[in-house]
């Protein structure tokens, strides 16, 4: 890689005036593209000490060869020529907020003689008109589908309605009254513009007016007498509720805004967009990008520089994930998120004025406004070539709604976490880590975790969940029914780990002697099932005390080769038997986030079965003392039942049908019930129902 040294410019050569500038490589390739007030405050911070950049920084200036700049007039010549360079260059080390799929939208031919409307992507035409982009493709075929039964416009190709029109015989749609068939002269070109310009009315979520015309010709049919039809434009007027439901009212002044939101954590961003046109959400759209500063370490004045993130799929990139900027969210960090968005959700506009007023915005709702507020909503403003507000909601409907957009978009940062752990790359890395911290040979590919619940030591119950090679496999879960006197934590510990490596002796000993009627020879494969073998890691939820017992048990049964370790909640520690300090895992490392979902996963399997345990328990007692129902009773009606919640809300004829019930024992049990006022836990003061 180059010197940065050999390649720097000198400091006077710099101008101090505002600009853009790119970094290339030796190929000439651009490799990042900035903006600044003054350029040479800018530019020499990347030329200080490597020690003092941003891991990423770092790459980005070795990886470069050499840098150039572009002087302009103001800071609003430098935004707009900012994002021009990173549209055409695409530079791997600028942000990339955009995912890589492409968003249908609904399109109505407004240009052809015969409208036709249909679900598309990719490149528009002119002459056309665009609603969208939608988040699911299915969802607005749905919509239309729905919609044609009231506006029933043309949606097949040209071909297809060229061999209509040649035959006199329309297609399927226009026989099953979707299409008003203008291919076979049912309605005249004037007749179907006009039921394509109300489909396309409706679509836009302007149902009001068609559902209050239609309902006053249903009451007119009806006194007419003439139910027939009377029900079919009812049947209209529901289609159109339908469609409506799907696009709420979220505004109650019709509002046309741009609701934007973010996610934030210390290595990811996730951005949230709603687009609401006449009070109506039209489209929802969610993604995720790494966070990352391209210049930490800059002049204080250089507080709006737009925060740079991995292009992706660049391999010097991603081997800087790790390296993260650690800024307060209600600091410049958000701030300057938030303008690097709005950079690339309104920048990619294209087409004519219309088109650009339709996608952006009079007004878009913003968590906080970015420091360049000034000079974003003037370059909004000539992009729309009307005037654009960015705001923050503080009350009402629009409040209401960013707090919505909010959830969405920390539900799209948490789905993106759950989808890494599928990832390949991500899990071995996470296996490597872990080995690494524990001193192991290996990658433990075999990971069992083990956690305790109950209530104050009651219907003390146990979980195990099995990991390998880094994903749940939930065929192999398993639960305990604590039976020990220990009441603790410790105790129940001990019986589970006993219990379940003396079932690995028995098994592993029938597998030596190859017994297919064990059950543990698999009889497709004739191998072993895997639940016959030991792991390579077993993970407590506690701390010291839990993984000492566990090792305790595992070296008394000849497992001192399986590593043990605990895991505790309160500072995310990991404890090694006989060892007087923890392991500190960083926060950000892939082996701590595969231990605490290892963790929380047993935690979860075990909170389940002791509900069920807990339910049962309770069931039991609200049956006591009920005449003729025995132990073989209480078993089918447990089964039919299985939670007392289920229990309390059935009646007497659910009850009558589980076998052996009759309407007097169905009578009683419902009495019983009713009898008993829900158990209370006293700890918690929770009603105990699961």
């Amino acid at each position: 890689m180059p010197d940065p040294a050999l390649w720097r410019p000198k400091t006077s050569e710099i101008p101090a005036e505002p600009g853009v500038y790119r970094f290339m490589d030796e190929q000439g390739r651009v490799i990042y593209v900035g903006k600044a007030i003054s350029l040479r405050s800018r530019l020499t911070s990347y030329f200080q000490a490597p020690i003092h950049l941003h891991p990423r920084t770092r790459v980005m200036t070795r990886t470069a060869a050499r840098v150039e700049w572009t002087v302009v007039r103001n800071e609003l010549e430098a935004l707009q020529l900012e994002y021009t360079w990173i549209k055409q260059f695409e530079p791997r080390f600028n942000i990339k907020y955009r995912d890589d799929k492409t968003y249908p939208w609904l399109c109505v031919t407004w240009s052809d003689e015969y409208p036709r409307v249909f679900v598309g992507r990719g490149a528009k035409r002119k002459g056309w008109r665009y609603f969208g982009p939608y988040a699911e493709a299915w969802a607005i075929r749905d919509s239309i589908d729905t919609l044609l039964t009231v506006f029933p416009m043309r949606t097949c190709s040209n071909g297809v309605f060229r061999s209509a029109q040649a035959s006199g015989r329309p297609c399927l749609m226009g026989y099953i009254d979707k299409c008003c068939a203008p291919c076979v002269g049912r309605v005249d070109a004037q007749e179907h513009r006009a039921i394509a310009a109300d489909f396309s009315t409706a679509i836009a979520g302007r149902t009001g007016g068609f559902i209050r015309h239609l309902e006053k010709r249903m009451r007119q049919a009806a006194e007419a007498m003439e139910y027939e039809r009377a029900g079919a434009l009812r049947d209209k007027i529901e289609a159109l509720r339908r469609v409506a439901d799907r696009n709420a009212v979220v505004l109650e002044d019709s509002a046309d805004v741009d609701v934007i939101a973010l996610a934030v954590d210390p290595l990811e961003v996730a951005v949230e967009l709603f687009t609401v046109r006449s009070g109506r959400i039209l489209s929802e759209r969610g993604w995720v990008a790494d966070r990352q500063a391209a210049g930490e370490g800059s002049a204080p004045d250089e507080a709006n520089q737009p925060s740079s993130m991995s292009g992706g799929d660049d391999p010097v990139a991603d081997d800087q994930t790790g390296g993260v900027l650690d800024v307060d969210p209600d600091e410049n960090g958000l701030s300057r998120l938030i303008e690097a968005a709005l950079l690339q959700i309104y920048g990619d506009v294209e087409g004519d004025a219309e088109e650009r007023k339709r996608v952006i915005p009079p007004e878009v709702l913003l968590p906080q406004l970015p420091d360049s507020t000034p000079t974003l909503t003037q370059l909004l403003s000539q992009e729309r070539g009307a005037k654009v507000r960015l705001r923050v909601p503080r009350r009402g409907d629009k409040r209401t709604l960013m707090a919505t957009v909010q959830r969405n978009a920390e539900q799209t940062l948490t789905l993106h976490k759950t989808r890494r752990a599928s990832d390949l790359t991500t899990r071995n890395q996470a296996l490597d880590e872990i080995a690494q911290a524990l001193g192991m040979d290996e990658a433990p590919l075999r990971i069992e975790c083990y956690d305790i619940s109950h209530i104050q030591g009651t219907n003390v119950v146990a979980s195990m969940v099995v990991f390998e090679d880094g994903l749940p496999r939930k065929s192999e879960y398993r639960h305990f029914a604590i039976q020990s006197v220990e009441s603790n934590d410790v105790g129940a510990m001990r019986e589970v780990m006993t219990r379940r490596f003396a079932r690995l002796v028995a098994d592993q000993e029938a597998m030596a002697a190859k017994d297919p009627s064990s059950g543990l020879i698999d009889a497709t494969t004739r191998e072993a099932r895997r639940f016959s073998y030991p792991p390579a890691l077993v993970v407590v939820d506690g701390a010291r005390p839990q993984a000492e017992v566990t090792r305790e048990v595992l070296d008394a049964m000849g497992f001192d080769s399986v590593m043990v370790c605990g895991l505790a909640k309160r500072l995310e520690e990991v404890w090694l038997p006989d060892e007087e300090y923890p392991v500190i895992l960083p926060r950000s490392s892939q082996a701590l986030y595969l231990l605490q979902r290892v963790r929380d996963e047993a935690h979860r399997f075990a909170i389940t079965y002791h509900r069920q345990r807990r339910s049962r328990s309770m069931i039991e007692s609200l049956l006591d003392g009920v005449q003729g129902l025995g132990e073989v009773r209480r078993k089918a009606l447990t089964r039919a039942f299985p939670s007392l919640k289920k229990l309390r809300a059935a009646s007497a004829e659910q009850i009558g049908q589980v076998p052996g019930f009759g309407p007097t024992l169905a009578q009683a049990v419902v009495e019983a019930v009713a009898a008993k006022p829900d158990a209370i836990n006293l700890a918690t003061g929770e009603v105990m129902e699961s």
